[in-house]
């Protein structure tokens, strides 16, 4: 369904942010995509709905294709028309309208009027803290919550493909393990690829079929998740635990890192 085929990207014509990238999304997945900060993830993700065009960003190289279809010189809104929604971390929302609005917002490129108030109860049901929360200025609510409106205005576009960036960002850990959760659930209700990027290894290997582990703007390591879950690199960096399971300092992960066994 997706894919990105050896892609470079270059900020203001001189920052080479990403060198070679490829990966895939096929129909219906949870795909992984994992690193520290400054590996080139949420650039990826703007490469592919095409954010990267606000951002004085460009793909200079390779090829990004959705459906069969080059789509990496397209604008942002016909890739949403395509249903390719990109979820920003943070979860940036209209502060200014209620929580019902900023769903109804969602759907504004949706050509079918009808269905809306029926996808609205839909989201509701996945987030049913929300159903109180309708009438309320979004400005107001909780960190958890608004990560709650953002995945719910995303749903409320019917997207064939889900970008979500750091979705458990800021969150206690209860309220990730639950995000979670109704990821998973709404990648087996409504049969939508996710592409996830996230720093909280543990959790989206957990949901993942597959994954990909970036560094400094290139792809270091892929496979099945249930195999990088047991990959002695990925324990040591990214879930900070030594061969003897015993969790390591942040000194010692860094110098770990700066070794670079993978790619030896």
């Amino acid at each position: 369904m997706l894919s990105l085929n050896n892609i470079e990207v270059i900020y203001s014509n001189v920052i080479l942010v990403l060198k070679g990238v490829s990966l895939k999304v096929t129909s219906g997945q949870i795909v992984a995509l994992l690193g520290g900060n400054g590996a080139g993830k949420t650039t990826t993700l703007k490469a592919i709905s095409g954010l990267l065009k606000t951002e004085l960003g460009e793909v200079t190289d390779g090829d990004i294709e959705f459906g069969g279809e080059r789509i990496d010189r397209t604008d942002p809104e016909e890739i949403v028309r395509k249903g390719i929604i990109q979820v920003m971390e943070g979860g940036q929302i209209f502060e200014h309208l209620t929580v019902e609005q900023n769903l109804k917002v969602g759907a504004q490129f949706r050509p079918d009027a009808q269905g809306v108030r029926q996808d609205m109860e839909r989201i509701y049901g996945y987030f049913p803290p929300l159903v109180h929360l309708k009438n309320r200025v979004s400005g107001y609510i909780s960190g958890g919550e608004r990560q709650m409106l953002v995945i719910g205005r995303a749903l409320m576009a019917r997207p064939k493909c889900m970008l979500l960036d750091e979705p458990s960002l800021g969150l206690s850990p209860l309220l990730v393990r639950e995000i979670f959760k109704i990821i998973r659930q709404i990648n087996e209700n409504e049969k939508s690829s996710i592409l996830l990027v996230e720093q909280n290894a543990r959790m989206a290997l957990k949901i993942s079929e597959y994954a990909y582990v970036m560094e400094t703007g290139r792809v270091v390591l892929d496979g099945p998740s249930d195999h990088l879950k047991d990959n002695e690199d990925i324990k040591e960096f990214y879930l900070g635990l030594s061969e003897v399971g015993k969790r390591k300092s942040y000194k010692e992960v860094k110098h770990y890192k700066r070794r670079k066994r993978w790619l030896s």
